[in-house]
């Protein structure tokens, strides 16, 4: 190679580094001027924790809730590990009085009742992993969550439990569910007193992460 082809091609290097520098310099004064300005810069993608979702199985989330504190709950779980949610709803109502619904609910308990769904999904066949919320009435699910488990097939499914109560805790809600689903496996519930359950985030993450569903 001669001299001037040598001279020729460190120029050529030394023009690529600065534009290469020279770029660098305008990106960062965008950002810096982006921040300075309060519009959002643009940043690699992180991992949410829904990312982590019960290891790459389709999780539903289901419950039935009357005061809110199941749905609390509920979307505590969905925090942190996504999925799909459904609040079952039933075609009657209930009592605004927590005496009268109990009453109610112990009726429909006696009369083995079983309330129509105004709220469903066609299938549970797309999911691996479903919970299953809900209030302790008379020591067990609502009738409402009979319905829903009696409906569908869960063969083969992971069934995950979990209330809120005010000194029940899970009662017979689980080994009911274990009656109405005899082919699914069922994991350790959790039980959360409902009037904790807005502050129940940590309870939730450390069950998660104790069944296996979260890191």
């Amino acid at each position: 190679m001669t001299h001037d082809k040598k001279n020729r091609y460190s120029e050529m290097g030394s023009q690529a580094e600065n534009a290469i520098a020279l770029s660098r310099r305008r990106v960062l004064k965008a950002a810096f001027a982006g921040i300075a300005a309060g519009l959002a810069v643009p940043v690699l993608p992180r991992l949410s924790a829904c990312a982590a979702e019960a290891s790459g199985n389709k999780v539903l989330i289901v419950y039935f809730s009357r005061t809110g504190n199941t749905r609390e709950v509920a979307g505590q779980i969905h925090k942190r590990i996504g999925g799909d949610m459904l609040e079952l709803k039933t075609a009657h109502s209930y009592p605004a009085a927590y005496r009268a619904t109990t009453e109610q609910a112990k009726r429909e308990q006696e009369e083995h009742f079983r309330p129509t769904l105004t709220a469903d999904v066609a299938s549970v066949g797309p999911y691996d992993v479903i919970f299953i919320g809900y209030p302790n009435w008379w020591g067990t699910m609502p009738m409402a969550l009979f319905t829903f488990l009696e409906k569908h097939d869960f063969a083969g499914k992971t069934l995950v439990p979990f209330c809120t109560h005010e000194g029940s805790a899970l009662g017979r809600g689980p080994r009911d569910m274990a009656g109405l689903c005899p082919n699914a496996k069922i994991l350790d519930g959790l039980a959360i007193r409902g009037s904790h359950a807005s502050e129940a985030q940590e309870d939730v993450d450390q069950w998660l992460r104790r069944i296996g569903l979260s890191r």
